[in-house]
């Protein structure tokens, strides 16, 4: 008799036979030949799926209890979902048990959906129905203890229905939004969610009246736990909130009327994009009908939009870029080819055309495919290649995701894990499954192309002078080759020949494949031709080859610089105008595609357009996947201030904006990673606990002291911060592996200290200085606000104080940061001696100057701009000495904590004269901008010991007027 798995091809077979041992010691049971399974399938099914093995081995005793109640040769359904979790649901007596159930329930569904997916016995229609339907009874299951439970503790919330306006209970509303929205869900996937609430009003019948949004906020954090915490037993979904307005930092539940304003007044068109798919999964259903009716005008506009086309073109060039970051081309969702593009394609027909077409507001992609093709908006030969494509892909994913029960769209590399999708997917071999991919992907790229076009930026270049081409490839004489670049403007054609040899002949290129060969040569005549161009284009190759020299293992970037001549132009100007920005892109070549756009490179985003590309980049990585967060954080970062150095010697920003920019970038990045390493520690631990016993939402706050809190960041500053929080040291948290609040935030600090300063393959995010906190290096990591407060009346020293006022509140929770602007307001409103304070920060300045200073005998040949005598910091503390001992009296001086205003505000309230304080203004900006502009030049803070005389001894005599005695 032959064993059960020698039909299965190799290396499978021997696999199975291997693992059979472990999962079966004891020889097979008889409760799988009772459920219908012989051992022909069940070898099948663990040669397609180490999941189903583990499972097999581990958990047997679910397994039986599984089978027992319904065979695998039954189709999964919503109802028989509902019917098994009532069994379930038997068990559950407390918080604690309902997460054991609802883990438990999930593994028995997961290994019922893949055993069914991987062996054939469902099609793709009913593995995303069943997968949509375990998600959407796992939701409801859980709210429906929950919400008993929050109105025993807070009380039930009322508030005016939606339909009829009288007072009644309200409900939950929770929308699924993409995959599951569209009843379309991963056999492994996460879930994104909305939490609504028809309006507002407060509770009734609780130790306390709540406000209905407080109510759901908590409620939806105990939603999110019983799915998505970690614990023994494992989880249920990851569930990412950040599809809802404002992102993490929005508020977790929104009115009715809130959602409505927000996505009227402010919503973008990729949120047009992402509501297409949304729909009520859980909660009150009539009033979700309510909600989702409002919300129809957003998505669908009445007339015909063409916009769209534009919004997803930005949104696919986004993801072209995270494709070639993480060199995503095997991965089926987001390469060529892929699941993104038949969505694009689909969706982009439902966003222009919804609004007057209504067959096209459904939510289910092939369902929308067949009415495209009915509308006879796409030929039946493209929605049949675009159908069968998507089940295809779909099916692979499933196939994907099956094997270890993980959320992937990566194809594997692995010898077995090949066997394994090709033995899932009905294919002979590996090479037979990936033919057949291809081809589809050939086709769908093909379509996405003809439908939604990037814009071409035009061919390589075909007219260009063969001499470049015989220079690269030393078919000239080096005399005539020398005379050839001096002729083109190169002003050191000695060097540059140099140069170019040196690159031809390296090792690197030596050993190059014959593809990378064949691009580089095409490659580097254009850019010898660029470089003509430019002044100094023998200064400007050398910073180029840097640049030439990272790309030569990455050649796509050739081909990208090739195929767009704008972006070759930025690109040796920009070289040209800064080593900086060359060194830059040689350490992050990714940054080329910065250069695609003349536009936004020259014209970089406000910080409300930078929060809304952060929140779209960082969409689509999950928040425990922190080493992903931090590497594209790092992106994120380097491509804005390229933006900002670009547009600075482009002449498009200004000094005082240039900070500006800059300061918001460092903002937007700080609240990105408060929310990343919250959620985190939120995931381990749960929320930190008021003394009421309700959870807090953040409760903790960044603060931003020197450059940062002065709005003055350069290019390479680093950032000074404070961290506090306002929650109840004396409580813990709510999750099952509880620790003290106090722990917890001095946890959340280290975690962000980590995330910014870490050395990852992409660098620093910031580097962090925590000097100025209480007590500076022996002081605790995080204080709370009492402690922050107790120390700068008692025990601060005057510099604190002055550093005080160039602090402000730079990210994290609303109410803790008002509470520090009150304090800090209260702190330099402080009555002080003016002899005293005067020599305390005059002392504190000689201390700067002979440590940081230039030695009296190098002062004749160098002036440091900012730390001499005459210089930057000068100015700095005679405004911080007056901004001390005028506060008291002109407590309108605190608003601002950047140089510039301070110094306005100084003249306007009459403590200086006001032509002194625009004198002192002008010096100020003058002497910055110097300094931001050698930054550019690789250059330090040292200049000519002669340089600025007029603006030195102008310093020198205010000085002697505000600070002598």
């Amino acid at each position: 008799m032959s064993e059960p798995w020698s039909s299965l091809p190799e290396p499978l077979a021997a696999e199975v036979a291997e693992v059979w041992r472990h999962v079966f010691p004891e020889g097979f049971p008889a409760w799988l030949g009772n459920a219908g399974l012989d051992e022909a399938d069940v070898a099948g099914a663990l040669a397609r799926s180490p999941f189903l093995h583990e499972t097999l081995e581990r958990h047997g005793d679910l397994v039986e209890q599984a089978l027992t109640a319904r065979p695998l040769t039954q189709p999964t359904t919503g109802d028989s979902l509902r019917d098994r979790w009532q069994e379930y649901l038997a068990e559950v007596t407390d918080e604690a048990s309902l997460h054991r159930a609802l883990r438990r329930f999930r593994r028995e569904s997961q290994f019922r959906m893949i055993w069914r997916d991987v062996m054939g016995l469902a099609d793709y229609h009913e593995t995303v129905a069943a997968a949509s339907d375990f998600a959407d009874t796992c939701i409801q299951a859980a709210l429906d203890w929950l919400y008993p439970q929050a109105c025993e503790q807070y009380g039930t919330p009322y508030g005016a229905d939606p339909v009829t306006g009288e007072e009644v209970p309200q409900q939950m509303v929770v929308l699924g939004m993409g995959k599951l929205g569209g009843h379309e869900l991963n056999i492994s996937s996460d879930i994104d969610l909305i939490f609504a609430f028809p309006g507002k009003g407060e509770t009734r019948g609780g130790r306390r009246s709540l406000d209905n949004q407080q109510f759901f906020i908590r409620l939806g954090q105990k939603l999110i736990q019983a799915l998505d915490q970690i614990t023994a037993d494992g989880f249920v979904f990851r569930v990412d909130m950040r599809l809802r307005p404002y992102g993490q930092s929005g508020a977790l539940a929104l009115s009715f009327a809130a959602l409505e304003t927000y996505y009227q007044d402010q919503g973008r068109e990729w949120e047009r994009y992402a509501m297409v798919k949304a729909r009520v999964v859980a909660g009150d259903q009539q009033a979700g009908k309510v909600l989702m009716e409002s919300l129809r005008p957003f998505v669908y506009r009445k007339y015909i939009d063409f916009s769209a086309f534009e919004s997803l073109r930005s949104m696919k060039a986004m993801i072209n870029r995270e494709v070639r970051r993480k060199g995503l081309e095997n991965n089926i969702k987001l390469g060529s080819g892929g699941i993104r593009e038949i969505e694009f394609v689909v969706q982009a027909f439902q966003l222009i055309r919804g609004g007057r077409d209504r067959e096209l507001q459904q939510r289910e992609l092939l369902a929308i495919l067949g009415e495209l093709e009915a509308l006879e908006l796409l030929p039946s030969t493209v929605v049949r290649e675009l159908r069968d494509a998507y089940i295809f892909l779909r099916n692979l994913e499933h196939a994907l995701q099956g094997m270890e029960d993980k959320q992937t769209q990566l194809l594997p590399e692995g010898e077995l894990s090949q066997a394994r999708v090709a033995l899932i997917l009905g294919f002979e071999s590996w090479q037979a499954c990936l033919d057949t991919l291809n081809a589809h992907r050939d086709r769908v790229a093909r379509h996405f192309a003809d439908i939604i076009a990037l814009e071409d930026e035009g061919d390589s270049a075909t007219d260009l002078d063969e001499g470049w081409q015989e220079l690269w490839l030393s078919e000239m004489e080096e005399e005539d080759a020398l005379s050839w670049l001096g002729e083109q403007g190169f002003e050191d054609p000695p060097a540059s020949l140099e140069s170019v040899k040196e690159l031809r002949e390296s090792r690197t290129v030596q050993v190059m494949q014959s593809q990378g060969r064949q691009r580089l040569n095409q490659f580097m005549p254009v850019l010898l031709e660029a470089l003509s161009h430019v002044e100094q284009p023998s200064v400007t190759l050398e910073r180029v080859l840097q640049l030439v020299e990272a790309i030569l293992r990455r050649t796509a970037y050739m081909v990208l610089l090739l195929e767009n001549p704008g972006a070759r132009k930025q690109l040796v100007w920009l070289c040209s105008e800064s080593p900086w920005i060359a060194r830059q892109l040689a350490e992050t070549p990714l940054l080329l595609d910065e250069l695609l756009n003349a536009e936004s490179l020259y014209h970089p985003p406000a910080k409300a357009e930078l929060e809304d590309d952060l929140r779209q980049q960082m969409l689509r990585i999950p928040f425990e996947d922190l080493e992903e967060q931090m590497e594209s954080l790092r992106h994120f970062k380097k491509a804005h201030i390229l933006r900002v150095a670009a547009s600075e010697l482009h002449g498009t920003l200004p000094l005082m904006k240039v900070s500006d920019y800059l300061t918001w970038i460092a903002e937007v990045v700080l609240d990105h990673v408060v929310d990343v390493a919250f959620a985190n520690l939120v995931s381990r631990h749960g929320y930190p606990r008021r003394a009421d016993g309700s959870a807090c939402d953040t409760d903790f706050a960044i603060i931003g002291y020197g450059k940062l809190g002065g709005l003055e960041l350069g290019y390479t500053s680093d950032l000074d911060l404070v961290f506090i929080h306002d929650a109840d040291p004396e409580e813990s948290t709510d999750g099952d592996k509880s620790i003290d609040n106090a722990v917890f935030y001095t946890r959340l600090g280290q975690r962000i200290v980590h995330i910014l300063s870490t050395q990852t393959p992409s660098g620093q995010l910031y580097e962090v200085d925590m000097r100025l906190r209480p007590s500076g290096n022996s002081g605790l990591l995080v204080s709370t606000v009492t402690a922050f407060d107790k120390y700068q009346r008692n025990d601060a020293w005057t510099w604190e104080h002055q550093a005080l006022a160039r602090a402000r509140g730079v990210a994290g929770c609303e109410q803790t940061l008002e509470k520090f602007e009150t304090l800090r307001h209260e702190i330099l409103c402080q009555q002080r001696d003016p002899s005293k304070l005067r020599q305390e920060v005059v002392d504190m300045r000689e201390k700067m100057r002979a440590s940081l200073g230039t030695p009296e005998s190098r002062q004749a040949e160098v002036f440091h701009i900012k730390h001499d005598t005459g210089g930057l910091i000068d100015i700095e503390f005679m405004v911080q000495y007056l901004m001390l001992s005028q506060s008291h009296d002109h407590p309108e001086l605190t608003q601002w904590s950047d140089n510039i205003r301070q110094m306005e505000e100084l003249g306007r309230v009459g403590v200086l004269p006001v032509e002194d304080t625009e004198k002192l203004r002008e010096t100020f900006i003058t002497l910055r901008s110097t300094i931001h502009r050698r930054a550019l030049q690789n250059l330090n803070s040292q200049v000519s010991g002669d340089a600025f005389p007029g603006e030195r001894e102008y310093v020198r005599a205010m000085w002697q007027k505000v600070m002598s005695s």
